[in-house]
C-alpha cells in the first residue's frame, strides 16, 4: 500500500511563508511517467490544483498562486515540497499531496494551513 504523508502545515500570518513537504513510501522520481502535485480545499469549496511537478521538471501553477508558490524537488526520490510565500487569508485550506505512480493516483490525508491577519 502506497503511503503519502504531508507535513509542514500550521498557522501563519498574512504575508508570511510556509513550506510543505510530501513524502511517499515509494520512489517517485525514477519513472518519467510519474508526477507529484499539491491540491487544496477551502471550507465550502471544491478541491483545486495548486501546483504540479512532472518528472521532466516541468511545473504548472494555479493563477492565484503564480509567483508566490514554488513546487520543487530536494534531491530525494520520494519527496516534493511546496514553498509558499506572501500568504493571504484566501490561501487558508487543507493542502493535499497527490502522487501519480505509473498511472495510479494516490492521495495524502492533507495538512491544514491557516493564514490570519
Amino acid at each position: 500500500q502506497v503511503q503519502v504523508v504531508e507535513s509542514g502545515g500550521g498557522p501563519v500570518q498574512v504575508g508570511g511563508s510556509l513550506r510543505l513537504s510530501c513524502t511517499v513510501s515509494e520512489s517517485v522520481w525514477v519513472n518519467r511517467a510519474n508526477y507529484m502535485a499539491w491540491y487544496r480545499q477551502a471550507p465550502g469549496m471544491e478541491r483545486e490544483l495548486v501546483a504540479r511537478l512532472e518528472w521532466s521538471g516541468r511545473s504548472n501553477y494555479a493563477d492565484s498562486v503564480e509567483e508566490r508558490f514554488t513546487i520543487f524537488r530536494d534531491g530525494a526520490n520520494n519527496r516534493v515540497n511546496l514553498r509558499m510565500s506572501s500568504l493571504r487569508t484566501e490561501d487558508t485550506a487543507v493542502y493535499y499531496c497527490n502522487v501519480g505512480l505509473q498511472g495510479t493516483d494516490y492521495w495524502g490525508k492533507g495538512t491544514l494551513v491557516t493564514v490570519s491577519s
